[in-house]
């Protein structure tokens, strides 16, 4: 058959890489989150910007919040124009610069966010449960190290 390559290896019994496996790991938790949060009529997208506002302490920039959550700017104006529709968010003066917007969470913004925070600790232990407490935490120490190190190597490649 012309076109047709060679398997690399019988991949089958190839354990799969880790890159694969918290790639799709994450994919799996948040699809199972934005399942728990159909009734809210939140988006990954949404639910993450609410997060990231109610966590802070202070009112945030636009860029601000874009970098926390590691995404293109312009990409986060769109989420803010619904949440802000939606009563959960408000635009004020930022205090360190009058030509700057700051984000607010509302009051109703925050409880959402509590909502679903309290809903995905839920998801957590539910599906942390059956698992070794030791295992979990070396599991994140792992993860957070690992995302540490890409961090690093991010900034070091915008750097150059």
């Amino acid at each position: 058959m012309a076109g047709f390559a060679a398997p690399l290896a019988d991949l089958s019994a190839t354990p799969k890489r880790l890159g694969t496996l918290i790639g799709l790991t994450g994919r799996q938790w948040r699809r199972a989150v934005n399942l728990r949060l159909q009734p809210f009529d939140l988006t990954e997208a949404t639910w993450l910007v609410l997060l990231q506002l109610a966590r802070s302490d202070r009112p945030m920039r636009q860029k601000d919040l874009a970098a926390e959550l590691s995404l293109d700017s312009s990409s986060v104006v769109r989420v803010l124009k619904s949440l802000e529709a939606a009563g959960l968010i408000e635009r004020g003066q930022d205090g360190n610069d009058g030509r700057a917007k700051a984000l607010i969470i509302t009051n109703d913004g925050r409880a959402l966010a509590e909502r679903v925070e309290h809903i995905s600790k839920d998801l957590e232990r539910q599906v942390l449960a059956a698992i070794p407490r030791g295992d979990v935490d070396v599991a994140r120490s792992v993860l957070e190290q690992i995302a540490s190190y890409l961090d690093q190597l991010g900034s070091a490649g915008m750097a150059a």
